[in-house]
């Protein structure tokens, strides 16, 4: 009798727990042919909240369907000047700057690991929106505004003489390296969000913005590559990928000097600062891409700003940070000729005034892929490594 109650209770379980997983099955797939609906009532929701916070054309950003932003608007005639945008004053932003992530590890000796792939998708352009891709390798030009260097050239936008900045040049850079793990470069952008045409060839696409806010399509890819050759030489370095310029752009430089100034004093074994940016080149609608070959590849051209003080900006220790900018000039250029343009001494600032090492890099122009970008980054990382070890004690 016993035996039979059992066997009745334990087929009243198992026929519980059949309707049970069934009732369930049902319920999931009801919940699964609704999700779609829910997904997109969900991300509609989100974007609306986010659209509401977000400066003008940030929603359609977010969508993926924002119309260009004003880019900035170099000379009439493509040269060797950097972006009006760069030169643009800034409003005092109130947004809060990101929190840095955390710095590179110790860097190592050894040959660095293969870098991230950089794959490209073609899309197509309808013929309305295409504009002529001008490809162009700069170098310095007849007026005497260039000042040569052992390799390279200054471009002299001052009213400083030529035998001032001759007699300046002379001087090595106003630091020393040491040997040691503790981290002796940052590498940060204030402009991180900026960015390339996808794809190269006769043709871009007009409506790109040209900015990014994915880290794998920006300014932090170039960084990232200069960190890892700087690593591979016993440098230590931190790269920080902060994006001061979004989501507003104004404000970029209040921001960035605030995240230089907690590294400097959470490290002061820091000396060098590189400002990683890129520049805009065009005239009219056509855009220009700024190359070079080395190695059989093709590099984006890199300048070097260094800025000159009028005496307004609180920059006096100016004509040491182009002794560096002299000395990097040389370096990279004796390694890979054609690589760099004229380096820039104009009147400008860029937080140049934290450190005697502070410079601003333009990598190619928003005509160069990330692609061509990303290799030059490799190449600065290289004939930096090798500046800063030549520099050591006893190097």
């Amino acid at each position: 009798m016993r035996t039979r109650l059992r066997r009745k209770y334990r087929l009243q379980r198992i026929f519980t727990a059949i309707f049970a997983a069934a009732g369930i099955a049902a319920a999931a797939g009801g919940l699964l042919y609704l999700t779609p609906d829910i997904t997109g009532y969900a991300v509609r929701a989100g974007l609306l909240s986010a659209g509401m916070t977000l400066p003008e054309g940030g929603l359609a950003v977010l969508e993926g369907q924002a119309a260009p932003p004003a880019e900035e608007q170099p000379d009439e005639e493509p040269s060797a000047s950097t972006a009006a945008a760069e030169t643009a004053p800034e409003e005092s932003g109130a947004d809060e700057p990101s929190s840095a992530p955390a710095e590179s590890s110790a860097p190592e000796t050894s040959e660095p690991d293969a870098a991230p792939e950089i794959k490209v998708e073609v899309p197509e352009v309808p013929e309305e929106n295409r504009a002529a891709l001008v490809h162009k390798t700069y170098t310095a030009g007849s007026s005497n505004i260039y000042i040569p260097l052992e390799n390279g050239y200054i471009k002299n936008c001052t009213s400083i003489s030529r035998a001032e900045i001759e007699a300046q040049i002379q001087n090595p850079p106003y630091f020393t390296i040491e040997d040691t793990d503790e981290p002796q470069v940052l590498i940060m952008h204030t402009h991180t969000t900026e960015s390339y045409v996808p794809f190269t060839g006769d043709y871009y696409d007009k409506t790109m913005s040209f900015r990014s806010t994915d880290n794998s399509e920006n300014m932090a890819v170039v960084g990232d590559r200069i960190a890892r050759e700087l690593e591979a030489a016993g440098i230590g370095v931190i790269h920080d990928t902060t994006q001061h310029d979004y989501p507003s752009y104004n404000g970029s430089y209040e921001r960035s000097q605030e995240t230089v100034e907690k590294y400097l004093a959470q490290y002061p074994s820091i000396k060098i600062v590189l400002d990683v940016h890129r520049d805009a080149i065009a005239s009219g609608e056509d855009v220009y891409s700024a190359e070079a070959e080395i190695e059989g590849k093709t590099a984006a051209q890199v300048m070097i700003i260094s800025g000159c003080d009028d005496g307004t900006m609180g920059y006096p220790d100016y004509m040491k940070n182009l002794s560096f900018a002299a000395a990097l000039q040389n370096q990279l250029e004796g390694d890979y000729p054609t690589l760099t343009r004229p380096v820039l001494f104009d009147y400008r600032k860029y937080n140049q005034q934290l450190t005697t090492g502070s410079l601003l890099l333009e990598i190619g122009s928003h005509g160069n892929t990330l692609e061509q970008a990303a290799y030059t980054g490799e190449l600065i990382g290289k004939s930096l490594g090798r500046l800063l070890n030549s520099m050591k004690t006893g190097g």
